[in-house]
């Protein structure tokens, strides 16, 4: 008798190469009990839609998580419950139909289109940088794909650029636990740190603004903070900053980075991509879904529910595997090959329903701009070495270092 495939969190592939395992979860034990991750794991595309755009499947997992816990444990935890739980990724109606109508504004076409120039002068000078790197080894992640989304959001939140390094650790440090890291044993205690950095950081900006508003989104917040009605309370409001901050360029700069280096991979790929400008839109979406930033995303069952006849019981967690169901050929053809044509292209790694990703509009500028001027300028960069430190998460996906020889400039 034959001993069907199941789900393990502990295998370090899942970072580096999870497209094999993760077909073979979902051809031969697409919906099963994973011990380890206390909850059920789906890996096709069809269930993981339905998990994901169901009213009844919850996003909070903050607070089970935090009822789960002992005295002692909560105490470790209490801040990044008080702060993260506010998350509005972690609410759930009719909180979070509150909170994203309030945030939204930031997202408007509107909005994007007055900040595209600044996003295109900001590709131009990081590029620019590059040209004195010419001779050795680059790494791409830490000289251009962590800067342009964290000064992008930086700049909307009205943050000093000359924060970024500090932004930029105390993101790293709250990473482990949002992105459910399984190999840092003090990944709470750092991510506290980074926690309570970053909040006392926001509480400073906040109370400036409250006496010299700005043209920045965190003056806007502060405004909506202040109002009368559909007020954010303190709380929410540093939360909400923090959540900026962090989801503004944690996904996108992922992006950028894994999207690049499969363009370094598919020279064809690459050249198709650079003399057809006009399928740059598309091309960032198969970028999206053949490799996306977002591998999982957990819901936790406020209903019984049955997915391929399993009984999912009111209260357990469920993993939708958006890897998985972004390679499903039951929705894609040829889903391990790159297309940048591909049309349609109904990708799931921003997520689907309620909780679709409320900064997908402003990754998709960024990528869109971004990765078109940094191949053109140098379109013979290659990669030195296989990417090889990866993020350690279930949530959150890309490499730490990339690791490139830019070549000659065009």
């Amino acid at each position: 008798m034959s001993t069907l495939p199941v789900f393990d969190p502990t295998d370090i592939a899942l970072h580096t190469d999870p497209y094999g395992r993760l077909k073979l979860l979902r051809e031969e034990n697409p919906v099963h009990y994973v011990p380890a991750l206390k909850g059920w794991a789906v890996f096709r595309y069809g269930d993981v839609q339905s998990v994901l755009r169901a009213p009844d499947m919850s996003a909070d997992k903050i607070t089970p998580f935090y009822r789960s816990l002992g005295p002692e444990q909560r105490s470790q935890v209490q801040v990044l419950v008080d702060y993260l739980g506010r998350w509005l990724v972690f609410r759930d109606p009719p909180d979070h139909t509150r909170l994203r109508g309030l945030v939204a504004r930031a997202f408007t076409p509107r909005a994007l289109a007055e900040l595209r120039p600044g996003v295109e002068r900001l590709v131009e000078t990081l590029i620019d940088r590059l040209h004195d790197k010419q001779d050795g080894p680059v790494d791409l992640v830490a000289e251009f794909a962590n800067p342009l989304p964290a000064y992008v959001i930086m700049d909307m939140l009205g943050v000093p650029r000359g924060m970024l390094d500090d932004m930029r650790a105390w993101s790293e440090d709250i990473k482990l636990f949002i992105g459910t890291a399984r190999q840092t044993p003090d990944k709470y205690a750092l991510a506290r740190r980074g926690v309570e950095a970053m909040a006392d950081a926001f509480r400073k900006l906040i109370d400036e603004r409250r006496t010299r508003p700005q043209s920045d989104v965190l003056s806007s917040l502060v405004s909506v903070h202040d109002a009368q009605d559909g007020r954010l309370i303190d709380e929410e409001l540093i939360a909400t900053a923090i959540l900026f901050l962090f989801a503004g360029h944690e996904t996108t700069a992922s992006l950028i980075s894994m999207a690049s280096i499969e363009l370094m991979r598919h020279p064809h790929v690459r050249d198709e991509f650079l003399a057809h400008a006009e399928f740059t839109g598309t091309a960032v979406e198969e970028f999206l879904r053949y490799d996306g930033p977002t591998p999982s995303m957990m819901r936790i069952a406020t209903v019984d529910h049955e997915i391929d006849g399993r009984p999912i019981r009111a209260g357990e967690r469920v993993w939708a595997f958006i890897g998985a169901a972004n390679r499903d050929p039951a929705e894609f053809s040829d889903p391990d090959l790159i297309d940048i044509a591909r049309a349609p292209n109904r990708h799931v790694t921003f997520g689907f329903g309620p909780h679709f990703c409320l900064g997908a509009p402003l990754a998709r500028m960024e990528a869109q701009i971004a990765l078109p001027a940094l191949h053109r300028r140098y379109p013979q960069m290659s990669l030195v070495g296989a990417p090889d430190d990866w993020n350690d998460g279930l949530t959150l996906r890309g490499p730490r270092r990339v690791m490139v020889q830019l070549g000659r400039a065009a």
